[in-house]
């Protein structure tokens, strides 16, 4: 069975994943006459993943950082949306195998992006809670305010206090400003919400296998952050590594243990795989290896964006770093690439420009470094909350995320403490 597309006798450009490589090569191509654009994803709407974490402590709504895919491009005749997974490409008859059938492909853009990187520990597979969707970033909602409910009727201290400790892993953006905002949650928000637990029994561990947190940032952002962190009361554990994890305590390195049923696991990513390509085309980190034009080794109409892509330059000699700016920057010049390929121009290689990197620890609290100037503190909170805001797609996500912002600073509250579980569908009969 075939995906049924019109054919309209363009170029077409299958794109795989709407994440932000993805989704940028997809708007430079849309009205573009001479291709015809098929966006290819598992969900039908594009997530902003930085701030995963904060729909997981309560603070966004889900809705506030996805956005429709077909609301983006509903004016652009030549896009089209397919919401499908993709099991494998046939590389000898340029097709897609999908969920929904064959596809046919002039280009193929593979843009999947990366998934959490478990080192193969099976207990911390099925027990541990990622942040790489929406979907689990409100699973974690889910799990920590149930526990706090079923920490009201617990029968002994230790179960009550394996409920309340979390334990997040990876002290990288993510892990470190998961910790911070728990942190605060703990101080202002759950003792008014449960007044009948003692929060000074809750532990919030960060727990990082390298010397130190933020490890790609400057020493100073690095130093600050930890300082930061341990002022909010998280107990930073840096040179240790997470063993196993058992459902009610984590096992680390030294021998020692840590009394939770919450694991955060924020320690890695890998790149999201495809079945059909040669082993020869993966390099480190399971990544494509690519040329300076994105397009994968060892074949003519293939490409690879962002995470998945292992390219190579003089001041990257393992890759890009593998967060949103080189896969925008990458999807840009790819759109315009594939133009000047068509039209038998010469193309312009890839060359990333590091627009800086940044994290925010808690209120009032953020790191940034930028390629000219690095700072701390307050104002770096401001720049951090201004250039995550202007990057979440729509007018209308942009002005929720600020009132609920506004309305978190002013009364120290995320209103957003929903328990929301999905119910079961009924078989029909």
């Amino acid at each position: 069975m075939q995906i049924h597309i019109p054919d309209t006798g363009q170029k077409r450009v299958v794109i795989i994943g709407a994440g932000f490589g993805g989704l940028a090569l997809a708007r430079k191509l849309s009205n573009k006459k001479e291709v015809q654009v098929v966006l290819i994803d598992k969900n039908n709407y594009h997530q902003f993943q930085p701030l995963f974490y904060q729909v997981a402590t309560a603070g966004l709504e889900p809705s506030a950082i996805s956005f429709p895919l077909r609301k983006i491009f509903h004016t652009k005749k030549n896009v089209h949306i397919r919401v499908t997974e993709v099991t494998a490409v046939n590389t000898a008859a340029n097709e897609l195998i999908t969920g929904l059938g064959a596809l046919k492909y002039d280009y193929l853009v593979l843009a999947m992006g990366a998934d959490t990187n478990f080192f193969g520990m099976k207990n911390i597979i099925e027990k541990s809670i990622p942040m790489k969707s929406v979907t689990e970033a409100l699973a974690l909602r889910n799990r920590m305010l149930q526990n706090f409910e079923d920490a009201l009727s617990t029968a002994t201290e230790e179960e009550r206090e394996a409920l309340m400790n979390i334990v997040v892993v990876g002290g990288g953006p993510t892990g470190v400003e998961v910790s911070g905002t728990l942190s605060e949650m703990k101080k202002t928000v759950l003792p008014k919400d449960y007044p009948e637990l003692d929060f000074n029994k809750m532990n919030i561990y960060l727990i990082e296998n390298s010397p130190k947190v933020l490890g790609p940032m400057s020493p100073q952002a690095s130093e600050k952050a930890k300082i930061y962190l341990e002022r909010l009361g998280v107990k930073v554990k840096l040179g240790m590594a997470v063993k196993d994890f058992d459902g009610k305590q984590v096992f680390l390195g030294d021998g020692s243990t840590i009394l939770t049923n919450t694991l955060i696991w924020a320690a890695g990513v890998k790149a999201n795989t495809i079945q059909g390509l040669l082993p020869e085309a993966y390099g480190r980190a399971g990544r494509m290896k690519v040329d300076r034009f994105n397009k994968v080794e060892g074949y003519d109409n293939i490409y690879a964006l962002g995470d998945l892509a292992l390219m190579t330059e003089e001041k990257y000699p393992n890759g890009h770093p593998q967060v949103a700016q080189p896969a925008i920057q990458q999807g840009e010049l790819l759109g315009k690439n594939f133009i000047r390929l068509i039209n038998k121009e010469t193309l312009k290689p890839f060359s990333y420009s590091d627009l800086g990197s940044m994290a925010t620890i808690g209120r009032n609290l953020a790191v940034v470094d930028l390629p000219f100037l690095r700072f701390q503190g307050f104002f770096a909170w401001l720049v951090w909350m201004l250039v995550h805001l202007m990057a979440i797609l729509g007018v209308k996500n942009r002005l929720m995320v600020f009132i609920n912002w506004f309305w978190n600073y002013v009364t120290y509250d995320q209103s957003l403490r929903l328990i929301i579980k999905q119910k079961p569908l009924k078989e029909n009969r």
